[in-house]
């Protein structure tokens, strides 16, 4: 059985000498913990319940190196219940009922048992039916850690016996927090080796792992095993040396900073200016520094509505496919998608009429009262709502294509709010007669 018992040092969390930098530097106490304030923070629920020993069933959703294992370990170290972790790549059905053949003789005696799953997401229907029962009745509590969406991946009923809690990328504070702890750790760390990491080696480590701090960890042991010793005795890593050893070129990009939203922005006037070598030149830029997927995809998502809109309403759906597609299947090859949804919204017909109509709309109804919905638009599901007029006058459309009546309420009567673009699919709405 793939599996081991709390008594048994937590068996997923064991790791056997020499333990790369990452793991040996895995934070053991809420203490040492860093980043995901808003699960885990003073005075958040979470991390009340964990103080308490009162864990209830979860699903930890991530990306990697952002804390989801390191979470279960700290739990399992804080909790007084019987912990027993899995690996959903190896553990089978014949696992699951092991664990609860035990959970259940650990009940008998008053002990609960709490079950991690990792990576649950590659469990298969039959393994989440197997212990959807025992979570469901308490036998176990669930901790389950995935970097995929738990809605698509997570059956929908042992989601609703589970809280979901969303883990983010690490900043790049946190990152830095994390490689000094491990440079001055004497006992875990690097401390006992005489190691210079320069201000700029530091800034380009914590920005190009990208949030996760085993990327991090790896990336500063791998450095610091490369790295020549000056005549001091010291070895020295520079940003060179950080780049060599993270195997990425090192570019003028900051995902928090200026240079950032200065690219986005080139971006989306490239699209919106019809002009797809920019606009592709702009994403290849952002997707090289290792720009969230899911910022970009949002990105388009909105362009396509906002400067292609009616012109070309397919741009909408292809966007949505991009960013589904990009979710799917990760980098490197998620820059097929994006540069696909890229190319068609540069390539479409523009149009902004779809943000002009809304924005025409919202400012009627923060500058004028909001009057009641009329009576004849109005539904009428009971006797008294007839008799007092709702829904009297109302023409069903369908019967009557060409019935001129109002569907605004009397102070906005007659407004005009979309005004179609001349251009694309749009155009043949530029002639539509007023109601």
């Amino acid at each position: 059985m793939s599996a081991r018992r709390s008594g048994e040092n937590v068996g997923l969390f064991e790791h056997d000498a020499p333990a790369p930098l990452a793991a040996r530097m895995r934070p053991r106490t809420l203490a040492e913990f860093v980043g995901q304030a808003q699960i885990v923070g003073e005075g958040r629920a979470l991390r009340r319940a964990i103080e308490s020993d009162v864990v209830p069933s979860m699903i930890l959703w991530g990306p990697p190196g952002t804390g989801k294992t390191t979470l279960g370990e700290v739990i399992a170290r804080a909790t007084g219940a019987n912990f027993v972790a899995l690996s959903a790549v190896s553990a089978g059905v014949a696992d699951l009922r092991a664990v609860v053949a035990d959970a259940r003789q650990a009940r008998k005696v008053g002990k609960r048992s709490v079950l991690f799953v990792d990576e649950i997401h590659r469990f298969n229907k039959s393994q989440q039916d197997a212990v959807l029962p025992y979570v469901e009745d308490g036998t176990i509590t669930l901790i389950g850690a995935t970097t995929e969406n738990p809605s698509f991946e997570v059956n929908s009923a042992l989601l609703s016996r589970s809280r979901v809690f969303v883990l983010h990328a690490l900043g790049d504070d946190e990152v830095a927090l994390l490689v000094r702890r491990a440079l001055g750790d004497r006992e875990r760390g690097l401390g006992n080796e005489q190691i210079a990491l320069d201000d700029d080696a530091m800034t380009a480590l914590a920005q190009l792992s990208n949030g996760d701090a085993r990327v991090a960890l790896g990336t500063l042991e791998f450095a610091a095993a490369a790295a020549q010793l000056d005549a001091a005795g010291i070895k020295r890593i520079d940003k060179a040396l950080i780049a060599d050893a993270m195997q990425r070129r090192m570019i003028a990009y900051d995902k928090k900073g200026e240079n950032h939203y200065d690219v986005i922005s080139a971006f989306i006037k490239s699209i919106r200016g019809s002009d797809p070598d920019a606009a592709v030149y702009w994403l290849a830029r952002m997707l090289d520094a290792g720009e969230d997927l899911m910022f970009v995809a949002r990105r388009l998502v909105i362009l396509a509505s906002e400067d292609v809109g009616l012109a070309d309403s397919h741009g909408l759906q292809v966007a949505l496919a991009a960013q589904q597609a990009a979710h799917f299947v990760g980098m490197p090859e998620a820059f097929y998608p994006l540069a696909h949804a890229t190319l068609y919204l540069a390539t479409a017909p523009k149009s902004n009429s779809v943000g002009r109509a809304y924005g025409a709309a919202l400012h009627d109804l923060e500058a004028t009262r909001n009057d009641p919905v009329p009576l004849h638009l109005r539904n009428a599901p009971t006797g008294l709502m007839r008799e007092l007029g709702y829904g009297k006058g109302y023409v069903y459309s369908h019967d009557d294509y060409d019935i001129e009546q109002s569907f605004l309420p009397p102070n906005v009567s007659g407004k005009r709010y979309y005004e179609p673009g001349d251009r694309g699919e749009e155009a043949r709405h530029k002639d539509r007669p007023k109601k």
